[in-house]
């Protein structure tokens, strides 16, 4: 390695394999857990209702992929080997895009990582506690390769962070759970390096894509340290080297920032959880748009003009092009849509994933006729992206709001309440009273000698 090149592969890779686990933080693992859980309540929905499930089971059974196996897939009635658990895992928790986030990196940590540990504890027959800090370090190594590649930069380019970084976390949680040493974890980051990807061409036509690509970054990153531990010899040096995926995915990648404070500065802490099924980067202005109708008893009706000021990853993503996002048809084109999510809140006064029910409305329509978009400049450079500025026209009064950052971020992180409430208003419709059964279940993993034999009965 030349002296220039700031060793991040190894050094992540002994952060990952070698880090103690009772050196944690007591919160850190209890975080973990809270995001774990709270997305198992979107697989369990997505799985009863996800327009994707079928294809992707079919695909599995034509492929030979569908024995039975030693997994959990929640929501499901029997069990997985463990490369198809992962993928429907991963795939199911981020159908809803009611996933979690991660404001630095822009992408949703949990959605590949999670369902990586979970077949790969399930596969090692590890312990609750061991699957917990896994997790961790899964979460740690994504938001930090996230964050390096500039989410900006790395959107420009094209690509979805949450599958190409998310790769990585993927591999890191499974690696330390297969009990990988310092160089099998490298070697696991080099075979991921061969693996990551992600388009955000999805955005075209509202394909289904952006699901499946996470689910497979699961698969993906649970194949590499299984290939790690069976000794494959995987590139050096694959995320900053010469053709590294810092440099291969990025034009504007800062190494630095996937160390910097590494084992002192958790993440994990500062993941958000979502309170609507939408891109986060409508989530701001939406919060806004609540509390205005609230506070003035806006009635959809009656507003003329909704303007929303986004940071330009924003309107990359739910902004541009505004004939298109003013006319969603599927959920994926309206969970891409700041006009559809306006007209949302704006007529329901709430957003939940029962609310797709508005799409393809001619009322609708109208009221996202009304919805502009444009980007803030104000809101460019500060500490988060997630910000909105919001201005509303009804009755013939003007009223303004800034929004600094949606609620859900670690500041405004829910109770362990709210956390119950959304998980039973995504699991409860599916499971019934096993809804809170579960959800028990999940908090019992702290204490769970077996993560097999935990959800056994599940």
């Amino acid at each position: 390695m030349r002296a220039d090149i700031m060793p991040i592969t190894a050094t992540l890779a002994r952060f990952a394999a070698e880090t103690r686990s009772e050196s944690l933080p007591g919160e850190v693992p209890e975080r973990a857990l809270a995001l774990a859980s709270d997305l198992v309540g979107s697989i369990v929905r997505a799985a009863a209702e996800g327009e994707t499930s079928t294809a992707v089971l079919t695909m599995l059974r034509n492929m030979g992929m569908d024995g039975e196996g030693p997994c959990t897939v929640f929501g499901m009635n029997r069990r997985y080997g463990a490369a198809a658990a992962a993928l429907l895992n991963g795939t199911l928790g981020h159908s809803l895009d009611f996933d979690d986030t991660h404001a630095d990196s822009s992408l949703h940590p949990s959605a590949p990582v999670v369902p990586a540990a979970f077949a790969a504890a399930e596969l090692a027959d590890a312990s609750g506690q061991d699957l917990l800090a896994a997790i961790v370090f899964g979460f740690e190594v994504a938001c930090r390769l996230g964050m390096a590649l500039d989410p900006t930069a790395h959107y420009a380019r094209g690509f979805h962070p949450t599958a190409t970084a998310g790769n990585f976390g993927a591999a890191a949680a499974a690696g330390r759970l297969f009990g990988l040493n310092a160089a099998q974890m490298e070697s696991a980051f080099g075979i991921a390096g061969s693996q990551a990807s992600g388009s955000l061409q999805f955005l075209e036509n509202g394909a289904w894509n952006k699901r499946y690509q996470v689910g497979e970054a699961a698969m993906k990153g649970l194949m590499a340290a299984s290939l790690a531990a069976e000794g494959f010899h995987g590139a050096a040096e694959a995320l900053e080297g010469r053709h590294g995926f810092l440099r291969g995915y990025s034009d504007g990648a800062d190494p630095s920032r996937a160390v910097a404070g590494l084992g002192e500065t958790w993440e994990t802490l500062r993941i958000g959880v979502k309170p609507y099924p939408a891109c986060r980067y409508t989530h701001a202005a939406v919060d806004g748009l609540l509390a205005l109708r609230a506070r003035h008893g806006l009635v959809a009706d009656e507003v003329t003009r909704v303007s929303v000021g986004l940071h330009r990853n924003g309107m990359a993503l739910v902004g541009d092009p505004a004939d298109a996002k003013r006319r969603p048809r599927s959920i994926v084109e309206g969970q891409f849509s700041m006009p559809f999510a306006a007209s949302v809140a704006l007529m329901r006064g709430g957003f939940g994933w029962d609310d797709y029910d508005l799409l393809d409305r001619a009322d609708v329509d109208v009221l996202c006729d009304r919805v502009e978009t444009f980007r803030d400049e104000s809101l460019e450079g500060l500490t988060h992206p997630f910000g909105a500025t919001l201005a509303v026209e009804v009755r013939g009064e003007r009223f303004v709001l800034r929004i600094a950052d949606p609620s859900g971020e670690p500041e405004t992180f829910p109770d362990a309440g709210a956390l119950a409430d959304k998980f039973d208003a995504l699991a409860g419709p599916v499971l019934n009273s096993g809804s809170a059964a579960l959800r028990a279940r999940l908090a019992g993993l702290p204490g769970a000698k077996s993560v097999r034999v935990h959800f056994a009965a599940s």
